[in-house]
């Protein structure tokens, strides 16, 4: 058997880990996504928008056709009013109108919340902005421990680093238990959910949120599974 030289043998190291990702959007369709008419691609990007005269009822989302377990996910973002975000490991609650529940990494346009974990229509906000926690199990399932073990740095700090109505590259990383989010390559939240309850699979999707007007639109979108 012929050995590789260490060049060949790093080529095809990087060639294999580079192979795992998967673009999920293909900058022409939602092929592979489901939702309602409220989303539309515009200008090659993934467009979610609400108007006066046509607001949603509730949260909407747009679900992509496949599951996530221990991964990384990058994206681009830009929002211009009200606030979104994306599901993660998470389950359709409601088929016709496109609910989602379970883990978000949340995003807005306004200068509190992203960047921060939330639970959707579950144990609401688990790690504020520049915090590491660790959540346990609490007496109710849907209201758990949470213990602040450090700090990632200021909130306002962070939130200087995110461009209004601007695209931002956003990152998650999830294996096991441990949880984190990135906002232009600053770490905004680190979490370790110890709990009974804590999704360790499931669907992926964006969120449209209900209320005022809004645009979110989304790019280069890339799933890369992490062993």
């Amino acid at each position: 058997m012929k050995l590789l030289t260490p060049f060949l043998a790093l080529a095809a190291l990087c060639a294999s880990v580079a192979a795992e990702d998967k673009a999920l959007f293909n900058g022409k369709d939602l092929a592979g996504w489901k939702g309602l008419d409220f989303w539309s691609v515009e200008d090659g990007v993934i467009t979610g928008r609400t108007t006066k005269e046509k607001p949603t009822k509730g949260n909407t989302f747009l679900v992509w056709e496949g599951e996530v377990a221990d991964f990384e996910l990058t994206f681009q973002y830009k929002i211009v009013g009200g606030n979104s975000g994306v599901q993660y490991r998470s389950k359709l609650v409601d088929e016709k109108g496109f609910v989602i529940a379970g883990y978000q990494g949340d995003f807005e346009a306004g200068k509190t919340y992203s960047g921060i974990l939330y639970e959707e229509k579950g144990r609401g906000i688990l790690a504020k902005r520049g915090e590491k926690v660790v959540v346990k199990d609490g007496a109710d399932p849907k209201k758990p421990k949470i213990e602040v073990t450090g700090s990632l740095g200021k909130t306002e700090e962070i939130q200087a680093k995110i461009k209004a109505e601007a695209w931002n590259e956003y990152r998650i990383v999830a294996k096991g238990g441990h949880l984190q989010h990135f906002i232009n390559g600053v770490q905004t939240v680190d979490v370790t959910d110890e709990t009974a309850v804590g999704a360790k699979k499931g669907l992926l999707a964006l969120q449209l949120h209900a209320g005022p007007p809004m645009v979110v639109q989304f790019k280069d979108i890339v799933l890369k599974e992490v062993k």
